[in-house]
């Protein structure tokens, strides 16, 4: 009776789910407190009995009808189970999930922050290597230099022969058949580059916004412990390790929310405050002295190492080293320094780690960007003007090595920062414990490494390309260093606004910084007479310009030169659009405090 009495109900549901639209009905059957198995069997005896109800003899439709009907729910079930593997196979969701559950959200913003760059990167590769790469193929000349090893540390040698690097790239049209299709490499090269540096600045801008209205100004912080606790398990798990998973992700997160709203706002006299405010301005003053201390030293080592470059060496092994030395020194200042920041944040106590890790952040960002911008003078105002042949691949080949040891160094990081530190603290020093994972120089880290690479798209193409896979094994990497070394941290918070902050200092000062950069060498510095794409030109933006000038004599063409000089080369076309797009930001502010505002009161009113 029991039986007949759920067939029944079973019945009842499916006939109320069949009359429903297609929209109702994946809502009502996604909201069911059901296993995901019980979920499609419900959905396919929803679709059979569609299926049923449409071929009634009182209201048959036509042979072409059924056959749409047929292939569109055949398209839907396929589409349903296609985005189900997609989901199970996407990058690193079950060791993101572990991460989160064992460290809390803070350490997670790390590597979902991490995962974010390898997918940029990704498709920098793609791009770069599709329109610039792929087209200097059917030109490109044999390589006679012989291969040793060595080119993998320098990116000297054997690779200066190679597409790796902006001086191999040819400056003539590419043409397979006589008459047939011409691809201008110039025009390939400023364009590919240009528009990649456009989609990166939308996709950033969006990003930022969208995690700023999300995290920033999020008007039901104050109920979000109690809707995660009753509103957030997922019943569809039913398998005994996701349960469990579930269980400890739920309870860090609860325990992070918790904290943050017991958190209790020390008073201190006047004195503990003028004490306080002392050593947080004696604290910064030693970490700009040595940020500017490092700048210095780096500046004058790279002049150095570039007149020892030009006289040359006794033999090539010698030449070969001497290239590591910049690189190798400008890592050991951005490994070792960080450690003095965050030695110097302890000594401040700061009432929270978020504050900690903040401030040693925006130490690490002035630090780092500092040395990059060192860097950029020396190469487009002394490298630039040398007598070098190809002043481009000497950028290019600097950036890489720069790239190569900074991976190296992370990589020693990860051993002497965490591992060594784990079995003094294990074994020596019983009352160290073991470390924590260090939120703000692994950021920096990542930030700096991009920032490099983003510099070196316009000497070297196909950098994102090795980026991408030294971003793949850090990944790994710091996952096996955590979980084996590392210890979740002693306070635990909640960090809403990481992943925001981590894009917004991508955003500005690194990207826009970098665009400044690729602009002043895209328009100001002249290209190398021998080498690259824009040999023989005054500066890189002059084959756009001549070729708006080739297109002014097609009457077809003409509304192209129109852009270019009405819009593109107009300083008050700029000018507008910036003021437009300030404008609607400060509006979008304004409306989104006001939102804040009225939810606060009727949240009081609901109170009262």
């Amino acid at each position: 009776f029991v039986f007949l009495q759920g067939f029944d109900a079973d019945e009842d549901l499916v006939g109320n789910l069949a009359s429903m639209s297609r929209n109702e009905r994946i809502k009502e059957i996604q909201k069911m407190p059901e296993t995901m198995r019980r979920k499609r069997e419900i959905r396919n005896k929803v679709l059979k009995e569609i299926t049923k109800k449409s071929r009634h003899p009182g209201a048959q439709p036509s042979c072409c009808t059924q056959c749409l009907q047929e292939a569109a729910v055949s398209f839907r079930r396929f589409g349903n189970t296609l985005s189900e593997y997609f989901h199970q196979l996407q990058l690193w969701h079950k060791t993101l999930k572990i991460i989160g559950a064992e460290f809390g959200t803070s350490v997670l913003s790390y590597f979902v922050f991490l995962k974010w760059l390898l997918n940029l990167n990704i498709f920098s590769f793609l791009v770069n290597f599709s329109f610039i790469t792929i087209p200097q193929f059917l030109t490109a000349a044999p390589n006679n230099l012989s291969f040793t090893g060595l080119e993998l540390f320098t990116g000297a040698g054997y690779f200066q022969e190679t597409v790796l690097y902006y001086g191999f790239y040819t400056n003539a049209t590419i043409s397979k058949m006589e008459n047939g299709p011409s691809y201008n490499m110039q025009l390939a090269y400023i364009f590919t580059v240009g528009i990649y540096f456009f989609i990166c600045f939308l996709i950033l801008l969006f990003s930022v916004v969208r995690l700023f209205s999300r995290n920033l100004i999020n008007p039901q912080k104050l109920s979000i412990s109690a809707s995660r606790l009753l509103c957030t398990w997922d019943f569809n798990i039913t398998n005994e390790k996701a349960v469990k998973l579930k269980q400890k992700n739920l309870y860090t997160q609860i325990k992070e929310v918790l904290t943050e709203l017991n958190e209790e706002v020390l008073k201190f006299s006047v004195m503990e405050r003028v004490l306080r405010v002392a050593i947080h301005l004696l604290a910064w003053v030693a970490s700009l002295g040595v940020a500017v201390a490092a700048c210095s030293g780096v500046y004058f080592l790279s002049i150095n190492n570039l007149e020892l470059f030009m006289k040359g060496y006794k033999n090539d092994l010698e030449g070969q080293a001497a290239m590591l030395v910049l690189p190798v020194v400008v890592s050991l200042l951005n490994t070792s320094i960080p450690f003095f920041f965050s030695w110097l944040g302890h000594l401040e106590r700061f009432q929270s780690p978020g504050q900690h890790i903040y401030v040693t952040i925006t130490r690490n960002i002035v630090l780092k960007m500092s040395i990059v911008g060192i860097l950029c003078y020396y190469w487009l105002n002394i490298v630039a003007t040398s007598e070098s042949q190809c002043w481009e691949t000497l950028v290019g080949q600097d950036i890489y090595r720069l790239i190569l040891v900074d991976f190296i160094f992370c990589l020693l990081g990860s051993f002497f920062g965490e591992f060594l530190r784990r079995i003094i603290g294990t074994t020596v020093c019983m009352s160290l414990g073991l470390p924590e994972f260090d939120i703000g120089r692994n950021v920096l880290d990542l930030i700096y490494a991009q920032t490099l690479t983003w510099i070196g798209i316009l000497f070297s193409p196909l950098l994102p390309g090795i980026q991408m896979i030294a971003f793949f094994i850090v990944f790994f990497v710091k996952k096996v260093s955590l979980m084996r070394n590392c210890q979740p941290p002693s306070k635990v918070w909640r960090t809403a606004q990481m992943m925001t902050s981590f894009i917004l200092l991508l955003f500005c000062p690194c990207f826009l910084g970098v665009l400044c950069v690729v602009g002043v060498t895209v328009w100001r510095v002249k290209p190398s007479e021998e080498c690259g794409p824009f040999r023989g030109l005054s500066s890189m933006y002059a084959a756009l310009t001549e070729w708006i000038q080739v297109l002014e004599g097609y009457p077809a063409s003409k509304w192209v030169a129109w852009i270019y000089h009405n819009l593109i080369s107009s300083q008050l076309f700029f000018f507008i659009l910036c003021s437009f797009v300030l404008i609607v930001t400060y509006l979008y502010w304004k409306i989104k405090e006001g939102r804040k505002i009225l939810t606060k009161r009727l949240r009081q009113q609901i109170i009262s």
